[in-house]
This record gives C-alpha cells, structure tokens and sequence, in this order.
C-alpha cells in the first residue's frame, strides 16, 4: 500500500529530493495529493504540506527581492543557488535542507493559486521563475529565446527581425514591452539599441550574484 510505503520511507521522502520527486510521481495515478493538508495522513506522517509551504514562502521572497533588477523574471536555477547560499532550513529538519529544482516547481504551483503571477515558463532550454502578473505573448518568448542563444545575451532588433522574419513594428513593440515591465535593459553604443534580459544572462552568472541575497 501507498500509506505502507510512506511510513515505512518518510525520512527519505521528507530529506531526499530525488527520491521525494519519485514519491510524488507515485502519488499521482492514483489521485494522492500529500500536500493538500496538513491535518491529513500524509500531512501528518511525511510533513510535506509544511516542506512545500515554507519553501514557497522563501521562492517568493527570493524572486521579490530580486524584481528591481530583473523584472520579475529568473531562472529556476538562480533560486536554488540563493537558497543554498542562504542555507535555507525548512520543515522539521534541523539541518539544512537539499531543495531540487523539481521542488521550487512544486512550491510554485502553490504560489500560483495565490495569485499575483507566480508561474514558470520555458525559455530555450532554461525554466523561468516569473513573479508578476504580466501576460508574456509567443513574440515575447521568441525574443527570450534568442537573447538566450546569444554569449552576451544581448540583442539588437535587426538581429530579432533576421531570425524570425518579423517586421520592425513586431520586433520593436515585442522588445519595447520587456523593456517597460523591466526585464529587458537598453543600451546604446554608437547609435544602435541592445536590449539585455538579465534574467537570461544571471542563469550563466548566479553564482556571482547569489551572495546580494544572502
């Protein structure tokens, strides 16, 4: 049975994130939501309602305080980073927890039944943590992807226009937008307009920049 096998395993489900990851895959078919409540069964035994709890208290407190500098956009890889720089302790344990990215995800989805634009979103191959409520269109995520494609992750419309075949209208109203919510910088040098995502450049730099957070 499901029940025998999480008491049976609860200390490697509340500390292992892979094998935590594994419980909640189980869990799934068989239509098992061991984060509904804290008052249920497995909220009782695997404490895994708080885990996810508190780990979505402190994802939201990373991406806040991070909203100044990249719009409300940043990687799933960047938070974990912060988390282990802080040495983050959740739940029962006394020591410091091993947060997978799987789990900030988890945490996410309870954040977005909150409300205020919690989701991820995938951009090339890196998962977006985005914490506003801003509506980011298939152009929007084209653009995330390109700059994503480039070392410096900085982006010129002419290079947007040559690699989807846009207009300039499209390309200029698409950049024009992450950069008045903020995720997008300009820059210009000798008369031609850069538009760097911060949030897609830190996914290569987090480590540099965790420690602001601490």
């Amino acid at each position: 049975k499901l029940t025998d096998f999480a008491k049976q395993h609860a200390k490697e489900i509340q500390h292992d994130p892979v094998f935590r990851q594994r419980f909640l895959k189980m869990c799934a078919p068989l239509g098992v939501d061991p984060l509904a409540s804290k008052q249920s069964f497995w909220g009782k035994v695997l404490g895994m309602g708080d885990f996810y709890h508190e780990l979505a208290v402190k994802v939201a407190e990373v991406c806040l305080a991070s909203r100044a500098r990249n719009g409300g956009i940043m990687s799933v890889t960047e938070v974990q980073d912060v988390l282990e720089k802080r040495r983050t302790r959740l739940g029962t344990t006394t020591s410091q927890a091993k947060v997978s990215t799987a789990d900030i995800q988890v945490a996410i989805t309870k954040l977005a039944k909150l409300g205020g634009g919690f989701r991820t979103i995938e951009v090339g191959k890196s998962t977006m943590v985005v914490s506003v409520p801003t509506e980011l269109d298939n152009d929007h995520m084209t653009v995330m992807s390109i700059a994503n494609n480039f070392q410096d992750h900085g982006v010129k419309v002419v290079q947007v226009i040559e690699l989807t075949g846009w207009t300039m209208d499209r390309a200029e109203r698409s950049l024009k937008l992450l950069l008045q919510e903020g995720i997008a910088w300009l820059d210009t040098k000798e008369g031609i307009d850069y538009y760097w995502l911060p949030s897609i450049w830190q996914e290569c730099t987090s480590q540099t920049f965790a420690k602001e957070f601490i």
